[in-house]
């Protein structure tokens, strides 16, 4: 049996099914807000959700059960008496020790918890940075979407905003760099494109069994970078199209990644209207259509940043991606063949396995 969490427009859905048929809506919370995010810490099993109150602002809650009682954490807030407001949670990470989670949201910012995600604490080195006035929002906002911790090095953290480009840090987030060489910036005047922090990362994910390679999917560009994120190298070409929001990446093998392309920056469906996610198996040097039992035929689809997952790895991969039409597709063959899990759902943000 596997779970969905598919944070909406309009609340939280939980699915369940076998991969294969049709997904049951076993729960919903939240009921007409917006649930830009929610994940279930694979350690503990609580469910963590971002939401955006119309009355309060952004929160992140925890449950147990999603049919249950949900407890809202504490911290989930910027200083007072500043200029900058909490816009969103865009994601929740598990990190490398028990009870440490991280979440991004926007205005560019990083929340941590030790205790579960019970309380939360801002991390002033990158909300003080020195840089930040020079930071600039891309279409979704200032947002910190990508949170790609080290397996085993709990210190270690890769971060991705757009449009700030991409951060490292080795000290546990004590301090912080640009890890930028080779992104282009495409959407920028020629003279504009040297050294900017104007850098639209769309995702960032790290290969976990070979975690110095990471993958990203750019505004216009996917890349690959083999040194921890250090410099990256373009690897679109033989993609549709090298625009679209979200990455997958095979934890069994990193050589292995998956994204969804768009048209483009200006035209932000499936390209020709056929719904398709491309396959590497060998890091971005060539790229394969995967698209047997998806829509083929006047198929205009939007998939958002966080709205990709897998679960399993190797030949046991499944895949899962929701669209802003309220669908839901997985494949339960890494790809090779898809079914719709869900359909009629409010537009989808976000799709985590469980």
């Amino acid at each position: 049996m596997t779970e969905l969490l598919v944070g909406t427009k309009k609340g939280l859905f939980v699915l369940e099914g076998e991969p294969g048929a049709p997904f049951e809506v076993t729960a919903r919370a939240f009921a007409g807000e917006p649930v830009e995010y929610a994940m279930r810490d694979p350690r503990s099993g609580r469910i963590l959700a971002g939401v955006i109150s119309p009355f309060y602002g952004p929160k992140i809650f925890i449950a147990e059960d999603a049919t249950g009682e949900w407890e809202q954490a504490q911290g989930v807030a910027l200083p007072e008496g500043g200029d900058a407001a909490l816009e969103r949670i865009w994601v929740i990470v598990a990190g490398e020790e028990e009870g440490t989670l991280y979440a991004g949201g926007d205005p560019g910012v990083l929340f941590k918890t030790v205790d579960g995600g019970l309380t939360w604490e801002l991390c002033r080195s990158l909300f003080e940075h020195p840089t930040r006035p020079d930071w600039t929002p891309g279409g979704g906002g200032l947002c910190l979407h990508s949170i790609a911790p080290w397996p085993g090095e709990p210190d270690k953290l890769a971060l991705a905003l757009s449009a700030v480009g991409v951060w490292l840090t080795d000290d546990g987030g004590e301090t912080w760099r640009h890890g930028n060489q080779g992104l282009g910036a495409r959407y920028l005047p020629q003279e504009s494109q040297e050294q900017t922090l104007t850098l639209c990362v769309h995702d960032l994910q790290r290969a976990p069994r070979r975690p110095e390679r990471l993958f990203i999917q750019f505004h216009g560009g996917v890349y690959r970078s083999d040194d921890a994120g250090e410099s990256w190298t373009e690897i679109g070409a033989g993609l549709p199209s090298d625009f679209g929001f979200p990455l997958v990446v095979d934890p069994a093998d990193p050589d292995s990644a998956y994204v969804i392309p768009l048209k483009a920056d200006m035209d932000r469906v499936t390209p020709e209207g056929h719904v398709r996610v491309y396959e590497t198996r060998d890091a971005g040097e060539s790229w394969a259509p995967r698209g047997d039992g998806l829509p083929a035929e006047h198929a205009y689809l939007t998939v958002l940043r966080e709205a990709f997952d897998r679960r399993g790895e190797g030949d046991a991969l499944e895949l899962y991606f929701g669209a802003t039409s309220g669908d839901v597709f997985g494949s339960p063959d890494a790809g090779a063949t898809w079914f719709t899990a869900a359909t009629h759902l409010p537009p989808v943000y976000s799709v985590r396995t469980s």
